[in-house]
């Protein structure tokens, strides 16, 4: 059983949206498939897991968008800045590890979409690697 006491948050760019995560997070990993690279400007992203049930919008409201079948990926609405991501087949949802008031809570196990990384990206080899999700 996770300790939810932990508690860390975070937020959008113009402070529109806040959230609260409880306890630790059940994964954290860069993601390089086209769908993320293009929602978020960048060669990837680094996502942090969470139980929906510890996941908690403080202020504000996210708003979704359907990016592609059973996905919804979550941002603010007044700023633009990618917040969340959940899929249909998902028991987490993913937090923008950049989100959080404390980035360094991220531990990347992996990298994952290597079939789509950009040439210009760095690898580091102690983490796992997967040419698509594992």
């Amino acid at each position: 059983m996770h300790d939810t006491s932990i508690k860390h948050e975070g937020g959008c760019l113009c402070g529109a949206v806040r959230y609260t995560l409880h306890g630790a997070p059940t994964y954290s990993g860069h993601c390089h498939c086209r769908s993320c690279q293009r929602a978020i400007g960048a060669g990837f992203i680094t996502w942090v897991g969470v139980d929906p049930k510890n996941f908690h919008v403080t202020e504000g409201e996210i708003t979704f968008c359907a990016t592609s079948p059973g996905v919804q990926r979550g941002f603010c609405g007044r700023c633009g800045s990618s917040l969340t991501f959940a899929g249909d087949d998902w028991s987490d949802i993913g937090v923008t590890a950049a989100s959080l008031d404390d980035p360094g809570i991220a531990k990347p196990e992996s990298n994952v979409y290597l079939d789509h990384k950009q040439p210009w990206v760095v690898l580091d080899d102690s983490l796992r690697k997967y040419e698509k999700l594992p």
